[in-house]
């Protein structure tokens, strides 16, 4: 293949000391626009025994229906997609516990979709 997708890979470890861990693994993919192509894969590695550990992962681009509900409320096409795609984002900037930087990062989202930069011209 000349230009292999870029790749998303998550790992998660269970080492052998790790009795009775209950691992969930989620990689989620938002595609922000038709060009775009990822390859993800999710990876575990357990070591133990009596452990629980799930892992799944999801492609997909934004959804139309949810576009045409919030254009039906009169947010314009590229407002609606900006939207869903902060939302998208803030599932996991709302996990980061170190407040100065979840605020740093949420602040360069805004940014970003504020300039209308959008993920083909990064």
């Amino acid at each position: 293949m000349a230009n292999p997708p870029p790749s998303s890979t998550a790992k998660s470890l269970c080492a052998r000391t790790r009795k009775k861990t209950d691992s969930k693994q989620s990689n989620k993919n938002l595609l922000l626009s038709e060009k775009a192509i990822i390859d993800t894969k999710p990876a575990l590695e357990i070591y133990a025994d009596d452990v629980k550990c799930t892992h799944g992962a999801t492609i997909g681009q934004i959804d139309p229906e949810a576009v045409f509900y919030l254009r039906s409320r009169g947010i314009g096409r590229q407002e609606a997609r900006d939207l869903l795609t902060y939302a998208f984002a803030n599932d996991v900037l709302e996990r980061i516990k170190y407040e100065p930087l979840r605020e740093r990062l949420r602040e360069g989202l805004f940014a970003r979709l504020a300039r209308g930069q959008r993920a083909e011209e990064a």
